[in-house]
């Protein structure tokens, strides 16, 4: 959550004691999670009214795509990917093996070699 480890969390609920106290600490919790509840809210109608603005031209818009890294990852490694995933579709399966597979080997057989495994 956040990039926080446990002992984060810990000291961030210690120091939520000290400071708020353990009559307060109720309150200012359901206080936080009104607030995070109404600027959720707020994105959401702000995302909404852009989308309407825009017309139904970008009805797929996502607010997200303007982030450059996002801008990059979407557009430049989708072609990428495409190009990968359909040199998988289109590769050959790997033949059986020539040998019995599992079982123990008898005195004096030779132990399989996979020559493309080493």
């Amino acid at each position: 959550m956040f990039g926080l480890g446990w002992p984060e969390i810990v000291a961030l609920v210690v120091i939520a004691l000290l400071v708020f106290g353990p009559e307060k600490l109720p309150q200012a919790a359901a206080q936080a999670g009104k607030t995070l509840r109404n600027l959720r809210r707020m994105a959401n109608n702000a995302r909404d009214d852009l989308r309407t603005g825009l017309g139904p031209e970008f009805a797929d818009f996502d607010p997200t795509d303007l982030n450059p890294k996002n801008f990059v990852r979407k557009h430049l490694t989708a072609d990428l990917e495409d190009d990968w995933n359909s040199t998988q579709a289109t590769a050959t399966a790997e033949p059986a093996p020539s040998y019995p597979v599992g079982g123990e080997l008898g005195y004096g057989e030779i132990p399989p070699y996979d020559s493309e495994a080493t």
